[in-house]
């Protein structure tokens, strides 16, 4: 079950209390960045990172749950795989990563378009399901800036 706990807190971020939400989609951003600094290039591994994550992140917030309820505030594991979704062919600089993280947060925090809806899915799927959309949604706009070269 530690295993679990860690996963869904993304290594204790959870445990911050208010606010935890946006701590650990901070944090993402900030990992994103460093960890994939220079040119803008469309890798797999990014990809595949974010798939791990948001499947690990639904198996690890349905052990969780037993213990701590539904979509409890400590799981921020959904956030994490949001932003990372939010941040796929998304140049690594830092106003597309300070933009993404604005969407992101907007989306994920008034869950417009459907997004609420997915909320109510049982389990790690529920908890996952509705920041995976807000990221996608995130992205989608990402893509219409970098497109239209807003900024």
């Amino acid at each position: 079950m530690i295993f679990h706990k860690i996963i869904s807190t993304s290594l204790g971020i959870g445990y911050i209390g208010k606010g935890a939400g946006t701590y650990a989609s901070i944090f993402t951003c900030l990992a994103w960045y460093f960890l994939q600094p220079g040119v803008y290039e469309p890798k797999l591994a990014p990809v595949l990172v974010t798939l791990l994550l948001t499947m690990q992140g639904v198996r690890s917030a349905n052990q969780v749950e037993v213990l701590w309820g539904k979509d409890h505030q400590r799981v921020v594991i959904d956030e994490v795989a949001g932003m990372c979704i939010t941040l796929l062919f998304v140049p690594v600089e830092v106003k597309y990563v300070i933009a993404g993280l604005v969407l992101f947060r907007f989306f994920d925090i008034l869950k417009p378009l459907g997004i609420r809806r997915l909320e109510k899915w049982p389990g790690g799927w529920g908890v996952m399901a509705d920041d995976v959309l807000a990221g996608i949604y995130a992205n989608i706009v990402m893509q219409i800036i970098i497109f239209f070269n807003i900024f």
